[in-house]
């Protein structure tokens, strides 16, 4: 049956709201902390540190537990956002930058410890090099109304925090290094473990959830050990490290050389030289040099084998999953390119990307003509850069016996503000399509972070619809309620797709046979040490 956005949605877990003025504090851990409370009722608690600051000798460590305090702290402030280059303009901070990162926000509707509300917690994207917790567009607040307790957090990005060196693998005491960035996001959970029934939350009931670089790293958590328990449900968005070719994550062999080509260029003979280079001088010298392996990595410890493998084996967190991706995810660099692919220049990429394998792939991504030709590159690149791997991901854990998983398309044309430039041209809203990072305002309901851009009403009602989903899914491990379309179990009912849009409808998954294509493909290449397309 197809349903429409425009209907009459269906909260569960409301709560009462609460006086503008109130504030309320909360004994954690470290100290006592006082947030601030919102209209809504919704009260925020920002920049609580969940550990040590991780400069001078910690820099390039394992997370440690912060400094108690004693007096109670205002927790009103963003905490600084983690080292980063500036890479994406539509990334909006409110914050200060420095490694003195690792900090987290909570918004809670609970008016009492005694509520035990569902969390969720947000991990960022930005492709572990940049992103932070203060994002307007992520802001917890309207997610929280939905009766769930929201914690966003930080984590070291790029050279900070995925550096690996023989002789942090020597100090570490596990014989691993590299991965800080997961340590981090592990900590925050323990940190939520222990701390979050004073905000109302249920420590036995934790969602971890992200998008795009913040969704590989919540699948890749699913295959970590020490992860293992901090969470019970999983919602990604737009990713997941399983890849056509060679594993994404780096070899701890590859992670080390790059390490020791970056201390040469620092000229840092020992860890304390290395540790005493400046912040900004270390982040330059990250950049300068394209050939160095700064992200996940097979440390041994974090992740003993590639996430891909890991799942393969059934040996991953068995927990409820619900995930998908965007339908033009970068569409708009295809068909907004200079250089566009004809029928004729496709067929020739097909074969020298795929070679045997070509004429199968071009079952999938016809090219019969020059426009089908365009919309078959633009569906690859999608596949390539996101879709496969999500769906892989989707499908793993969908073997898992009776563990529920749920997969979505988001596919709302997201609108552009006024003269947004794409490629050198002005996009539209078409042009754009379903994008990568669309659906980020959509799930937290965010739209007054971009003021500019001519929302619809339309917009709202999928945000509400969303919002109430992944609400539910944190509450219960299934997205449906009472009012609300209903949405197929994917593994249990045929590979059925939930699609968000101007359009709500649950579907069979019509492409399908793209990503059987694309699965053969890898399985080939999985013995074979080929570089990544």
């Amino acid at each position: 049956m197809m349903w429409r956005v425009g209907l009459t949605l269906v909260f569960v877990g409301a709560v009462p709201l609460q006086a503008a003025d109130d504030v309320a504090t909360v004994m954690t851990s470290g100290g006592p902390v006082r947030g601030t409370t919102s209209a809504t009722g919704v009260r925020t608690y920002r920049g609580l540190s969940y550990a040590a600051p991780p400069v001078g000798a910690l820099r390039w460590k394992a997370p440690q537990p912060a400094p108690p305090w004693d007096e109670v702290r205002e927790a009103t402030r963003f905490g600084p956002r983690c080292v980063q280059p500036r890479i994406w303009d539509d990334m909006i901070f409110r914050d200060e930058m420095g490694e003195d990162c690792l900090y987290l926000n909570v918004w809670t509707p609970a008016k009492t410890p005694s509520e035990r509300l569902p969390v969720m917690v947000w991990i960022h994207g930005g492709g572990f090099r940049a992103g932070s917790a203060s994002e307007p567009r992520q802001d917890g607040e309207r997610l929280a109304g939905q009766g769930v307790v929201v914690v966003g957090i930080n984590y070291r990005l790029g050279v900070f925090g995925f550096l690996a060196h023989p002789d942090l693998t020597a100090e570490s005491g596990r014989n691993a290094s590299g991965n800080y960035a997961f340590m981090d996001q592990i900590a925050a959970l323990r940190w939520v473990r222990d701390n979050v029934a004073g905000f109302g939350g249920d420590p036995g009931n934790v969602t971890i959830f992200g998008e795009s670089a913040g969704s590989f790293a919540v699948s890749s958590l699913m295959a970590s050990p020490p992860a293992r328990g901090l969470f019970h449900r999983v919602i990604g968005e737009s990713g997941a490290p399983f890849s056509l070719g060679r594993p994404r994550e780096a070899t701890l062999a590859e992670a080390e050389k790059s390490g020791k080509t970056l201390a040469a260029a620092l000229g840092a003979g020992s860890l304390a030289a290395l540790r005493n280079v400046p912040t900004q001088q270390v982040l330059d010298a990250s950049l300068a040099d394209e050939s160095l392996r700064l992200g996940p990595s097979v440390d041994g410890y974090v992740l003993p084998e590639p996430v891909a493998v890991v799942f393969a084996a059934g040996r991953q967190s068995a927990v409820p999953l619900l995930a998908g991706w965007n339908e033009d995810e970068i569409r708009a660099g295809v068909v907004l390119g200079a250089d566009k692919p004809t029928a004729e220049t496709f067929k020739k990429q097909l074969h020298e990307r795929f070679g045997e394998d070509a004429a199968a792939m071009l079952k999938v991504y016809p090219a019969s003509t020059d426009a089908e030709a365009l919309e078959s590159a633009a569906a690859l690149a999608n596949d390539s850069f996101i879709g496969y791997g999500t769906w892989k991901w989707i499908e793993s854990h969908s073997l898992e016996g009776d563990v529920p998983v749920y997969r979505y398309s988001f596919d709302r044309d997201v609108p552009v503000a006024p003269g947004t430039m794409r490629n050198g041209v002005v996009a539209t809203a078409q042009d754009i399509g379903a994008r990568h990072a669309g659906e980020i305002e959509y799930v937290f309901g965010a739209f007054d972070s971009l003021p500019d851009v001519p929302w619809e009403d339309v917009d709202r009602e999928i945000s509400d619809l969303m919002m109430a989903y992944w609400a539910n899914f944190a509450r219960a491990a299934d997205p449906n309620a009472k009012g609300l379309p209903r949405w197929p179990r994917y593994d249990a009912e045929g590979h059925q797709v939930m699609h968000l849009g101007e359009k709500t409808l649950a579907e069979s998954d019509a492409l399908r046979p793209r990503y059987l294509a694309l699965d053969a493909v890898a399985a080939a290449a999985a013995s074979q040490e080929i570089p990544e397309p």
